[in-house]
């Protein structure tokens, strides 16, 4: 290899394989403030994406990074960590940051694919449901699961499915459809209902499956490819079954309108006329684009039939009124790619990604010897009463209980604040005894602090998340304090702003100028009186409204209108033909108005006044204060740079 080559090998690798200590050698300090080396080279790769070492460019560096940490430590010295405003951001952006370190991306990945994998296979099934609370006794769950089996073994030696939901099922709707839901595919059930009925074979009944409605029992129906998408427009007429005069008179609506669209009528201006649908009636009825599982089964059919573009079916029954759909497009469904934005939204909010807190609790608590104290759980038992059920309970009992339930790492979790995570759930069944309310609440107990431990090491597990949250730290800091000291204060401080601008108003130059007077006006009988006013106000000026006296008379409605303005030369608004000479007049008709230009004088360079310079200024004045902020912070801190170990980062 050449040995050129191999010198800039090893000094690439020199920024990334350090030798042990290196990091943390002292390369500046400030006050009594002791920055190291590994921070100044992160953060110096950070704000030079070239990385590349050299005596100029770390020590112009240095002075930058000097400014910036005199400005966070003064922060700090000033309490301006303290504030609560700055606590409860940066917990904000916390919480924020350590949300990737909580997620399994591999399983989100896995259920994303799950997802749209059941997007392109649709089931239509049946289920019962025994209602049950999520916080039910153990006692009242045995019941219901033993009234829920008893269901089944009555459909498994033949009864019908949908007679026996129809007389047992607690879904109100079972009494009409027979526990019968259609088809449907992914997030349109609640996850473990929709795993349960993708993994049950066709006219199979399933076992027991619980979710926080109860207990169910699917039967499968069949299963198919999903039909795609269309774009369908619809008029309906509202008129519910159990009112027959007003069923009868809708469908006598619906019929005259299909009579009209059959006869030519275009389909748009019926929606606006016959639709009840306000929503879409003003929009030709367009119910934009709909998957296929939505739409109840017999009116899906009909539409799916469809097969071109304004296509439309005949008036179709509902259980509240009457339908007549357009086909306006069809297409396939998405790739899985196109999709997943929509997937990720939808497993953002759905129930299945629970299911990754609870792998992450358990992968916490095997990277953390996790530890439960059983027990030390029967103190916690013998002190609960019946106050506990409708939250009264007196957590003071527990004060003196301060043996450990759980511990992660050599974090121990009490007794005593598990009795208060039991107090903070205000009620409970009252057909918990105490132990198992106890040993219900030490599940949830378990999962919280998992999370908390977790979210408490990960500055100590992941260096990039520390520095992270120290950038965030010093930012939230830098930005409050220059602001107070700079920017806010350059737009409050009248009084110095007024005086930094007298002392620089030459820093602030008009050009040469051309001052000129526009009069616009239409009667030309008006011109002479025009002309002889311009020319005087150009010799000695006079204000508008008196020149507008002088040419108006007393009229209340001027007759003349008049713009006094100035022009530097490279002004694009000045008008072209205007000659840069004092006493120049121009006169110009356009849409039946006349406009006289008179040329006042030619103004040489001069200071611009400070509210016609008033942004320009105050940035420079903001610049300023920094400037002189910066010199007081460094008169004020003692500032050593160690120049051995500053060196050592260019060789």
């Amino acid at each position: 290899m050449n040995r050129h080559i191999f010198s800039l090998f090893v000094l690439s690798l020199s920024l990334f394989f350090r030798l042990p200590g290196q990091e943390d050698e002292i390369i500046l300090t400030i006050g009594d403030r002791e920055i190291t080396r590994g921070e100044f080279e992160r953060i110096y790769q950070k704000n030079n994406s070239s990385a590349v070492y050299d005596n100029k460019s770390v020590e112009e560096y240095l002075e930058l990074f000097i400014n910036f940490k005199l400005k966070v430590i003064e922060a700090e010295n000033m309490g301006y960590d303290t504030v609560k405003s700055f606590i409860n951001e940066l917990a904000g952006y916390r919480e924020q940051l350590a949300k990737p370190y909580f997620e399994d991306k591999e399983y989100s990945e896995r259920l994303l694919k799950e997802a749209y994998d059941r997007t392109l296979q649709e089931v239509n099934a049946s289920h019962i449901l025994i209602r049950l609370d999520q916080d039910a006794s153990p006692s009242d769950t045995v019941k219901a699961y033993q009234k829920i089996m008893d269901i089944r073994k009555r459909i498994l030696k033949g009864e019908s499915f949908s007679g026996v939901a129809k007389a047992t099922s607690d879904d109100p709707s079972a009494k009409i459809n027979g526990g019968h839901l259609g088809w449907f595919s992914a997030f349109q059930m609640i996850y473990p209902f929709e795993n349960i009925a993708y993994n049950t074979e066709i006219g199979k009944i399933s076992m027991p499956l619980r979710t926080r409605y109860g207990y169910h029992i699917i039967r499968v129906n069949d299963k198919r490819e999903s039909l795609g998408k269309v774009r369908i427009a619809h008029i309906l007429v509202y008129a519910g079954k159990d009112e027959p005069e007003a069923r009868k008179e809708g469908e006598k609506k619906i019929n005259e309108c299909y009579e009209k669209l059959k006869n030519g009528a275009d389909f748009a201006d019926l929606a606006a006329e016959y639709s009840d649908d306000r929503n879409t009636a003003s929009a030709g009825g367009d119910l934009k684009w709909i998957r296929s599982g939505i739409i109840p089964d017999p009116l899906e059919m009909e539409i799916f039939s469809l097969k071109d573009s304004g296509d439309y079916t005949k008036p179709l029954a509902a259980d509240y009124g009457f339908h007549i759909f357009m086909l306006l497009g069809k297409q396939p469904l998405e790739t899985f790619e196109e999709l997943k934005p929509e997937l990720e939204r939808k497993l953002s909010r759905d129930t299945r990604i629970r299911q990754n807190e609870e792998l992450m609790t358990e992968r916490i608590k095997n990277e953390n010897n996790f530890r439960q104290y059983s027990g030390n759980l029967q103190p916690v038992i013998d002190i609960l009463d019946e106050s506990v059920y409708d939250g009264t309970w007196d957590t003071s009992l527990a004060n003196d209980l301060i043996n450990p339930v759980i511990s992660f790492g050599d974090r121990e979790y009490t007794q005593k604040e598990f009795a208060r995570f039991i107090s903070e759930k205000k009620k409970y069944n009252k057909g918990y005894t105490f132990d198992e309310l106890v040993n219900a609440r030490l599940e949830d107990f378990i999962k919280e602090k998992a999370m908390e431990y977790e979210k408490g090491m990960l500055e100590v597990k992941h260096p990039e998340f520390k520095n992270l949250m120290e950038e965030y730290h010093d930012g939230i800091l830098l930005f409050n304090l220059t602001d107070d000291m700079v920017w806010s204060k350059a737009v409050k401080d009248t009084a110095g702003l007024k005086a930094f601008y007298e002392n620089n108003k030459n820093d602030y130059l008009w050009g040469e100028r051309i001052s000129l007077s526009t009069y616009t006006f239409e009667d030309e009988n008006l011109l002479k009186k025009v002309t002889s006013v311009a020319r005087k106000r150009s010799k000695k000026p006079f204000s508008a409204s008196k020149a507008q006296i002088l040419i108006c008379g007393s009229d209340t409605i001027k007759c003349v209108q008049i713009e006094d303005k100035k022009f530097e030369k490279d002004d694009d608004s000045l008008n072209k033909e205007v000659l840069w000479k004092k006493g120049y007049s121009l006169k110009q008709e356009k849409n039946d108005k006349i406009t006289i230009i008179q040329v006042n004088d030619i103004l040489p360079p001069e200071p611009k006044k400070l509210n016609e310079a008033k942004g320009l200024i105050t940035a420079d004045y903001q610049t300023y204060l920094e400037k002189e902020w910066i010199r007081s912070l460094r008169d004020k801190y003692e500032i050593e740079v160690h120049q051995e170990v500053l060196d050592k980062l260019a060789q």
